[in-house]
């Protein structure tokens, strides 16, 4: 009920009750919260997050009704649950921490260095998959983003050598016994070779691809890596990212493919760069649909690998 004047003294009681620091509270506070989505966007961690916060509210409504068999349960269970998360996010805890670290070293004044890497990378990968196209030999060539591949990798054989086209060539040569699996790489480094990938269940793609292009959706589907496969069968070479297929593209448009998405990745290192990241990804998200590698607005065909139709949700 409305009680006059006594409402704008409510309103500007609660105004000057207002300061400084508690706006400086607030937006620090905010930006933490933001950065923390930012780390596990795209990574397995998120339905983990999600489930912890349904365990918060259903431990709020249990202290709100007077539950106190349910409330003592989940209090008493909340230390291991603590040592379960840690373990559970040890891969984006470390990488929070690292960007937290490039924050501090001012490393983040330095994103030409990042692109350089990027660069590199792409390089070395494109060569190696045009060379391995012109003699019919099969590849599939794993890329490491943000969702940590430390499992996959110990399903291969650990080799953890510099990242080189020769290496690779070497690797998938169809006389060597690491050819049939996945190779693994992390920065600049051949972290494993030889491992195993999830593969896609969907009838999709269980009836238009092979078995290295099912496993490169079935990585892509669970975390955001980068796969990169060269057919056996007809020597063309594909980029997949987050399900979706890019077909049939030379080793120079798959150099700048891989350049774009791994810039993409690293432009969003570190805590200040999280601050814009939105402005960016919209920008990116803009340039990608204008970008002359992707297949042109028409029905797909085999040739062009049909990249909405791998990527629709299932």
């Amino acid at each position: 009920m409305y009680t006059g004047p006594a409402m704008p003294q409510v309103v500007s009681t609660m105004i000057s009750e207002i300061h400084l620091s508690t706006l400086v509270d607030i937006a620090i506070t905010a930006i933490l919260v933001y950065w923390l989505f930012l780390v596990i966007r795209g990574t397995r961690a998120v339905p983990l997050v999600i489930g912890v916060g349904i365990l918060v509210l259903v431990y709020a409504a249990a202290r709100i009704f007077g539950l106190p068999l349910l409330t003592q349960i989940l209090e008493t269970t909340t230390v291991l649950g603590l040592f379960a998360l840690v373990v559970i996010f040890q891969p984006e805890l470390r990488r929070g921490l690292e960007r937290l670290g490039r924050v501090g070293s001012l490393g983040w004044l330095f994103g030409g260095a990042e692109r350089a890497v990027a660069e590199r990378v792409a390089a070395q990968v494109a060569t190696a998959a045009g060379a391995l196209a012109s003699e019919g030999h099969g590849a599939l060539i794993v890329i490491e983003r943000e969702t940590g591949l430390t499992e996959i990798a110990e399903s291969g054989v650990m080799i953890n050598g510099e990242l080189s086209a020769e290496l690779l060539s070497t690797i998938f040569s169809p006389r060597t016994a690491l050819h049939d699996g996945a190779v693994i790489i992390h920065g600049e480094t051949v972290v494993a070779a030889g491992a195993l990938l999830p593969l896609a269940e969907t009838t999709i793609a269980s009836e238009r691809f092979g078995t290295r292009h099912r496993a490169a959706l079935g990585i892509t589907e669970q975390t955001d890596a980068i796969a990169v496969v060269v057919s056996e069968e007809n020597s063309q070479i594909s980029v997949v990212e987050r399900a979706r297929i890019i077909r049939n593209l030379s080793p120079d448009r798959l150099s700048r493919r891989l350049v774009a998405l791994l810039a993409e990745e690293r432009g969003s290192t570190g805590l200040l760069a999280s601050i814009q990241a939105p402005a960016q990804f919209r920008w990116l998200r803009r340039g990608a649909r204008r970008d002359p590698l992707r297949p042109p607005p028409r029905p797909p065909t085999e040739e062009e690998g049909g990249a909405a139709a791998a990527g629709a949700p299932h």
